[in-house]
């Protein structure tokens, strides 16, 4: 989708013109998986308590910033200015998601990352939230009607938390009843399956509002729980990727904006040739490229474990 719209391709047709660029509102489904995934995780570890704020917040960090800094000074090193560089400051802090209205272009696709950094700053709050299944009910039709204000009233989009809470919260809920979502949807996979095409139907039929995004997002995860082993979805090649995911897409535009140095978008043309060269050459980049960065960051980390460890043995 971002090589499309970047690119400027003179194709069209459906794929083209709809299909594709609806791709944009993927990262609502992104949210609702993080919502859900962060709950399977820490949501009840954080009711017994049974972690620490502290231990909770060292592991967001530690498993974001080092990758994130590394694109951040790469992006830097590729197009330098005084702009970037407060940019550059302002991510490093992983706290951009609190600026109102922050058009940030290095690492432009990041904004995602500061929204959902913003939910794992309240996610102890989201928990308190979704205690319980009557509380978390109210609390999504409270998150849907700030939706639409931030919509019709207050000009908040996508780039806003309070905006983009329903669908954090939507995976929540599905976390909630996630045993009863799982034996349906297992058992009744054809009838999750038209669900979920019924749901991809009305998002083109009826537009890319919240209520359609949300049926599909929420169609799309359901489905998805009642996948077994070895199908199209939970397989090594589906688990690969997924480990990577995130670092596929913050890096990916980098990877577009040094094959755009390279006078390679256009090489051949610009036509449909063109526009599938460069977005395979972007996945097949981004996915080489996140995984040497993080065998390299992880080899780093554990240099610099080995050298504390040995200080501690010397000093004792």
């Amino acid at each position: 989708m971002h090589v499309l719209a970047n690119g400027e391709y003179g194709i069209g047709g459906f794929v083209f013109e709809r299909l594709i660029p609806s791709f944009t509102n993927l990262v609502f489904l992104f949210m609702m998986v993080s919502g859900f995934g962060m709950c399977c995780g820490y949501y009840q570890k954080i009711v017994d308590q049974k972690i620490s704020v502290e231990d909770f917040y060292k592991k967001r960090y530690i498993k974001i910033w080092p990758y994130f800094a590394l694109l951040c000074a790469l992006d830097f090193v590729i197009s330098p200015s005084k702009e970037s560089l407060f940019e550059v400051f302002a991510n490093l802090t992983l706290c951009q998601g609190l600026l109102p209205n922050a058009k940030i272009s290095v690492i432009g696709v990041s904004w995602t990352l500061a929204v959902i950094f913003v939910f794992y700053m309240l996610f102890p709050f989201f928990c308190f939230l979704i205690g319980n299944k009557k509380r978390a009910w109210s609390v999504a039709v409270v998150a849907l009607v700030f939706n639409w204000l931030c919509t019709n009233y207050f000009k908040a989009g996508r780039t806003n938390i309070v905006y983009d809470a329903i669908y954090f919260i939507a995976g929540g809920l599905i976390f909630l009843y996630r045993k009863e979502l799982t034996e349906f949807a297992a058992k009744y996979k054809v009838i999750a399956g038209a669900i979920l095409l019924i749901a991809a139907v009305a998002y083109f039929a009826l537009g890319g509002n919240t209520l359609t995004m949300l049926f599909f997002c929420v169609a799309t995860l359901v489905y998805t729980l009642g996948c077994k082993r070895g199908g199209i979805l939970v397989n090594p090649v589906a688990k690969f990727l997924g480990g990577i995911c995130f670092e596929i897409y913050l890096c990916h535009m980098v990877i577009y904006r040094v094959l755009e140095k390279l006078h390679l978008v256009h090489l051949f043309g610009n036509g449909l040739l063109a526009y599938v060269f460069t977005a395979a050459a972007v996945i097949c980049g981004s996915v080489v490229f996140s995984v040497c960065a993080k065998w390299f960051l992880n080899k780093i980390e554990t240099f610099l474990k080995e050298r504390v460890n040995n200080r501690r043995v010397n000093h004792v």
